[in-house]
This record gives C-alpha cells, structure tokens and sequence, in this order.
C-alpha cells in the first residue's frame, strides 16, 4: 500500500513554476528533490499544505499569488547605471549580485537589462506581481529515517574513494 504524505514521511517530487497568465514555465526542477514533511520548509506553506495526504503519482496544481509571498513590487529596487561604473563581471544578464546597506543587511540583485551604456539590476523577487501555477509530481513517499529528519532532508554517503587512495591510506579532511 502506497503511504500519503504526512508529517515524517519523506517526499520525493519534481516541480514546475507556471505563470498563470502567459502559460509559460518560469522554472522547473529536472532532478527530484526530497524534503522531510513537516520538518523543513523548502516549499512555500501553502504548497506544503497541498501536498498532505497526496500519494506517489499524484500530480497537483497550487495557484499562488506571489504578492501574498514577496509582497508588492518595490521599483526603488531598480536601479540603472552607466556601464563604465559597474565591475565587467556584471555586465551578463541573469547575473546574480549580492549588495549590503549601510544597516548590514544583504539583498540579491539580478542584472536585468544590459545595453551599450547602461546595466540595470533589480532587487525584487522575480516572481514580485505575478501569479503563478505550482505544478507539482510526487514522484515517492516513504518514513523518513531519524537521521533525515534531523537532517530536514536525505543525507548523502560518502564517496567510494578506493580507486584513488591506496589501502591503508587515508584522505586527508578539511575537518582534519
């Protein structure tokens, strides 16, 4: 018998973001990802809520007005500058810069907009204004081990190094 997803249970699912007007896929996972419900928050509360009792080969669909999740869009984060004052590493579109205020705190910035005299970055959450489509796909679900639940997700073995390091030898940590 198959196991819902509940509180415990470690979920296995892929996942696309749709924007509800246009259709079009903002983002998608290719590779499965795997949480601990109710144990870590890798997907927004109302995504999580959705997924509670739905078993292994259910494909659902969360609308999400994303103004709810990042608040409304703030155009003061936008900001446009001449190209000879920005660094040559951000002249690339999708380029990803984290920027401090004089308060010490950090936000991510992403180059928008890149012409021959100006860069323009943006510190809003892409998903500021719009409304989009959680299109998701339990893919499994099983009980978490007590290691993964203090984990809040899977733990990862260590690598097989037999055929890089002699026997008897032993490979050297940066925890060393």
């Amino acid at each position: 018998m198959e196991e819902p997803v509940g509180t415990g249970k470690f979920v296995e699912l892929t996942y696309k973001v749709i924007d509800a007007k246009t259709s079009s896929v903002l983002t998608e996972v290719e590779f499965p990802i795997g949480y601990v419900h109710g144990v870590n928050e890798i997907l927004a509360p109302q995504v999580t809520a959705e997924l509670e009792g739905r078993l292994p080969g259910d494909v659902i669909e969360v609308p999400i007005d994303c103004n709810k999740l990042f608040g409304p869009r703030d155009e003061s984060l936008v900001v446009t500058d001449l190209i000879e004052n920005v660094p040559d590493e951000y002249h690339e579109v999708g380029m990803s810069i984290l920027m401090e205020n004089a308060q010490g705190k950090t936000r991510s910035f992403v180059v928008t907009r890149v012409d021959d005299k100006t860069v323009t970055i943006d510190g809003n959450n892409p998903l500021c204004g719009r409304e989009v489509i959680f299109r998701l796909e339990i893919l499994g679900v099983r009980d978490a081990t007590e290691e993964e639940i203090s984990h809040g997700g899977t733990v990862a073995a260590e690598p097989d190094l037999s055929d890089v390091v002699g026997p008897g030898q032993k490979v050297k940590s940066i925890l060393d």
